[in-house]
């Protein structure tokens, strides 16, 4: 894919193909397009999480998550380098308290996507650093109601209802555009990502194979589910 076209303008940073290409940063797109999957969906009131997780049996929980807090009200799911991932989730974790602090109220979840965006767009352009190899589906509620916002390694992003990255990405994505309704219960919606999943792992997927999380209106607090708690919506999933 890039033999041919990188010829050395691949060798810095801050130096563009002649056509306009910064090949570092695409390189950093391609390790997200490898990573896990990962599916994140909101409806009017709140926001679902479910990301493929990928370890053996010798393995333990700790280093392999994929679903992160940031602050009570906003979560992230990742897709990509982890230790990556660490790096921005810490900084955005701080950027929500010192938002609390001077301003006495939570951070919305798309100045938090905005704090991130920023901090990985400075590493597209500056000698002797490389591009975040990760991408971020952050989701929330704040006083506009549930948003839901991807970023990429440019420092772009967007904002979607319902969005799927990583290696089945395209898959994903085709089921969520034919399932998804806006107005869905909360019921249906915790439900969505993990059906998503499930078209794209079958029988593979169970509760060590992924992890989920609910922020609802009803608490407004990000959850992330427990072993038994999975295991209950995977087999409300079997049984529809």
């Amino acid at each position: 894919m890039f033999q041919q076209a990188g010829r050395g303008y691949d060798m810095a940073i801050t130096q563009f193909s002649p056509e306009g290409r910064l090949f570092q940063v695409e390189y950093a797109i391609e390790a997200v397009r490898r990573g896990t999957t990962a599916v994140v969906c909101r409806n009017n009131q709140s926001v679902a999480f479910a990301v493929e997780k990928k370890s053996s049996e010798l393995q333990e929980v700790i280093g392999s998550e994929k679903i992160f807090k940031i602050d009570d009200h906003i979560g992230v799911a990742i897709s990509g380098l982890t230790a990556d991932a660490r790096v921005l989730i810490d900084r955005a974790r701080i950027q929500a308290q010192v938002n609390l602090l001077n301003y006495d109220e939570k951070i919305s979840v798309k100045d938090s996507t905005l704090n991130i965006c920023e901090y990985k767009q400075v590493f597209t352009q500056n000698a002797g650093v490389r591009p975040f190899g990760v991408s971020f589906l952050i989701a929330g509620i704040d006083a506009d109601g549930p948003k839901l916002y991807l970023t990429d390694p440019s420092g772009a992003f967007w904002n979607y209802f319902a969005f799927a990255i990583g290696a089945n990405a395209t898959e994903a994505r085709a089921y969520l555009e034919e399932h998804y309704n806006e107005d869905m219960s909360d019921e249906e919606l915790k439900l969505l990502p993990l059906k998503t999943l499930s078209e794209l792992m079958g029988d593979t997927l169970n509760k060590t194979t992924c992890d989920v999380a609910f922020i609802l209106k009803e608490d407004m607090t990000f959850k992330l589910l427990s072993l038994d708690e999975k295991e209950e919506l995977l087999n409300k999933i079997s049984t529809s």
